[in-house]
């Protein structure tokens, strides 16, 4: 089996600790942590890196602060509307998994729009989990194989059943990297990660910086994927 890094998931964690620390706002640190995602972004990038999962927003986090999340569907909105043409120019397919109807209408149109537009992108693979729950994910999986499969699931197996998953035609990731201190995947991607390697790092999301992810990166070519076997 290859070890190649060609995709990585990110959980990107740590930004309500990071404003704690800096006695600044929540609302300053998620902003801080927007622009982390244009940074990581170039660097994985040079690094040969081809497809990227980044959990953006959970199915839990509806639950946090109304005036938080107000903030972040309103810096997701920015990315939609500041982003979306040097998506197209770098030729990067933009793909949004998780229940897209629990959004406000007016991001929800965007996010659908910026999917259509980036479609053809051939180079780069950025897959954004918003308002995403791998369970909820499997749930409908599962629903949806159900239909298509009646009356042949005795023909049907793995490659069948990933066919319904939100990431369908997608690599599973070979690495993910969770920052802001916390060791678990907290319902990220729980069919793909299966034989994903994992990193911790109590670094916090806005903090992280290219020689950490660098060290992390070369961490994980020295670590030998047997995938069970």
């Amino acid at each position: 089996m290859t070890n190649q890094l060609n995709s990585l998931g990110i959980i990107m964690d740590g930004n309500r600790r990071f404003a704690r620390a800096r006695g600044e706002s929540v609302a300053a640190a998620h902003l801080a942590g927007y622009d982390k995602v244009k940074e990581v972004l170039a660097w994985v990038k040079d690094l040969g890196i081809t497809t990227v999962f980044l959990y953006a927003f959970s199915t839990e986090n509806w639950g946090r602060q109304p005036v938080e999340v107000k903030a972040l569907m309103t810096l997701f909105r920015r990315f939609l509307e500041a982003e979306i043409d040097e998506l197209c120019q770098n030729e990067t397919r933009l793909i949004f998994i998780g229940d897209l109807e629990r959004l406000p209408s007016k991001l929800k149109q965007l996010a659908i729009d910026a999917m259509a537009r980036t479609k053809a992108g051939k180079k780069f693979n950025l897959v954004i989990a918003l308002s995403y729950g791998g369970r909820a994910e499997l749930v409908a999986a599962a629903k949806t194989f159900a239909r298509k499969f009646t009356g042949k699931l005795d023909q049907a197996g793995e490659p069948e059943f990933e066919s319904c998953l939100l990431t369908a035609g997608l690599p599973d990731p070979d690495l993910i990297i969770r920052t802001g201190g916390a060791e678990r995947l907290s319902n990220f991607l729980p069919w793909q990660s299966v034989y994903s390697e994992l990193h911790f790092t109590p670094t916090h999301w806005p903090e992280l910086e290219r020689v950490e992810l660098e060290r992390i990166i070369a961490n994980y070519y020295d670590r030998q994927r047997r995938f069970g076997k």
